[in-house]
């Protein structure tokens, strides 16, 4: 998955939000095994501090832990991980109903249009 860093916010909130999507997509599944930081840092082009700093937050969070000499892996408390994967599905949500509100729509036309969207998709496959 490509690291899509903005400027408007701090990379390492970036980061984390990122990380947080690989553990919910399952490209990192419960209890597996994270590469390491500088590895991380590496791949999203950041300096291995803020890589750090973002990997410490999520430990905080509990989504990932520490083994002193193994590295850090994934939860394997999957009411957490579904926790954070309701969250991000949840702000995406309240994004897209700010952006259609802006364009104008209500609530009901923001609906149906989903709805004829979702058919759509549907019928394509």
């Amino acid at each position: 998955m490509p690291w899509n860093l903005e400027s408007d916010r701090p990379i390492y909130t970036q980061l984390m939000e990122q990380i947080q999507i690989m553990i919910a997509s399952g490209i990192f599944p419960a209890g597996s095994k994270l590469p390491p930081v500088r590895e991380l840092a590496a791949e999203a082009a950041v300096n291995p501090n803020t890589m750090q700093r973002a990997l410490l937050q999520l430990e905080s969070n509990g989504l990932i832990y520490s083994q002193r000499t193994s590295g850090r892996f994934v939860t394997e408390d999957e009411g957490k991980i579904m926790q954070i994967k309701n969250s991000l599905a949840a702000d995406l949500v309240h994004k897209f109903l700010f952006k259609m509100n802006q364009l104008g729509y209500d609530g009901q036309h923001t609906k149906e249009l989903l709805e004829k969207v979702m058919g759509e998709e549907e019928q394509n496959g």
